[in-house]
């Protein structure tokens, strides 16, 4: 039951964000589906294993393949999906905690928060790499049938 409320809320955040950074009607729903599977699988994840990178690397894969697909399905950017979907994964919270404990002085927590921002940054951006890698053999796939298909 838990799974099913976080994926309603990430769900209503994704499409939420898009409404407030003016994406296209169109995108807003497989926005949302994008979203909400990426939270759901990162929460999963990160409820059984100890390590930052790994659920916010695959979410961010789930995100980046996801997110081709329902482009070419809904006819608009790849971004477009890609911004909303995002906005539960960015580590908002952990780098306002970091820029706090500095401005009062508490260095080592402020470190400590400042490289698990930095995991995240990179585990967010390695998902999106290793995702348009793998979208980029599926679109040669479609293309082809595409093609076989004149």
């Amino acid at each position: 039951m838990k799974l099913l409320v976080e994926f309603g809320i990430s769900f209503l955040s994704t499409v939420g964000f898009g409404i407030i950074t003016n994406v296209p009607r169109r995108s807003l729903l497989p926005g949302g589906i994008t979203g909400a599977v990426a939270w759901t699988v990162y929460v999963i994840l990160n409820a059984q294993l100890d390590s930052l990178f790994f659920p916010n690397a695959v979410a961010a894969l789930i995100i980046g393949i996801l997110g081709n697909c329902f482009s070419i399905k809904f006819k608009v950017p790849v971004n477009m999906i890609y911004i909303p979907s995002l906005v539960s994964l960015v580590p908002g919270g952990i780098i306002y905690e970091a820029m706090k404990d500095f401005t009062q002085g508490n260095i080592a927590p402020a470190q400590v928060n400042l490289m698990n921002t930095l995991i995240i940054a990179i585990s967010l951006a390695g998902g999106f790499f290793v995702a348009e890698i793998i979208f980029k053999g599926i679109r040669a796939r479609i293309n082809q049938q595409q093609l076989s298909k004149h």
